[in-house]
């Protein structure tokens, strides 16, 4: 399997050298996928690593993925935009899911559809709606009841979420790039649904791309490359980088 060869390795690599500007400390977020008990478990460590490092200008940024699969999609939602309004300087990615998501609030069918094929139902389900009466639905009434089951304050939320976030020699993306295309040329379908191309290359990027989307058991460092979904909606292992001038750390609810 692709994650199997793309393992931690302890050798010198372009990743060791790189840095972000003083002063400043970031931790990046893989995806969450509803699960929203991990989230708060993540959070609680982040904050008490962030006071034990001392003053810096801390900012979180969520890799997308933030929703569908878990059980409690509305809930990490919530949680996000508490988030947000407490901290301030706190930045969300839009993933594949959150494109997804977005689109089935249009009420069209086949957009739905997909949604619910890719792990919507779970999001559906974590709002105001009975398993009863979801079952009940067909797919062009459930349509038609997203747009009012979804609170409008949760999409204009997730409207709102980047594609592309630089900070020094770091470039943070949901599922990565295309190989060969400058960062500031990438498509928005790349940023949020690429896989193997990006996986697969040998080339070394400008920046180091910082990633989620593709489940490893751990976190994964290779090359110009640091993959942090750790499946935390089937693993229980939700994971977050850390980054602070030229170090770099990671935290998770595993450990």
């Amino acid at each position: 399997m692709l994650n199997r060869l793309l393992r931690r390795k302890k050798a010198s690599r372009p990743i060791d050298s790189a840095t972000i500007p003083d002063g400043r400390r970031v931790y990046a977020i893989g995806d969450i996928h509803g699960r929203n008990d991990l989230l708060r478990q993540l959070l609680d460590k982040i904050i008490k690593d962030d006071g034990d490092r001392g003053k810096a200008e801390s900012e979180i940024i969520f890799l997308g993925d933030l929703v569908d699969r878990g059980p409690d999609s509305a809930g990490v939602l919530d949680t996000a935009m508490q988030l947000k309004a407490d901290l301030g300087n706190v930045r969300f990615l839009m993933g594949n899911h959150e494109e997804c998501y977005l689109a089935a609030t249009t009420g069209d069918e086949k957009s739905v559809r997909f949604f619910n094929r890719i792990g919507g139902r779970e999001t559906i389900l974590s709002y105001e709606i009975s398993m009863k009466e979801y079952i009940e639905l067909d797919m062009a009434q459930l349509a038609q009841r997203i747009p009012e089951l979804f609170p409008q304050k949760h999409i204009d939320f997730v409207a709102g979420f980047e594609d592309q976030i630089i900070i020094g020699d770091y470039a943070f993306v949901h599922a990565g790039i295309r190989p060969g295309v400058p960062l500031s040329e990438q498509r928005q379908k790349d940023l949020r649904w690429i896989r193997e191309e990006f996986l697969s290359t040998q080339e070394a990027f400008e920046k180091v791309i910082v990633y989620g989307h593709t489940i490893s058991d751990d976190v994964v460092e290779t090359g110009t490359r640091i993959g942090i979904d750790t499946g935390a909606y089937h693993s229980d292992k939700l994971s977050a980088l850390g980054l602070q001038g030229s170090e770099r750390w990671y935290l998770d609810t595993a450990t």
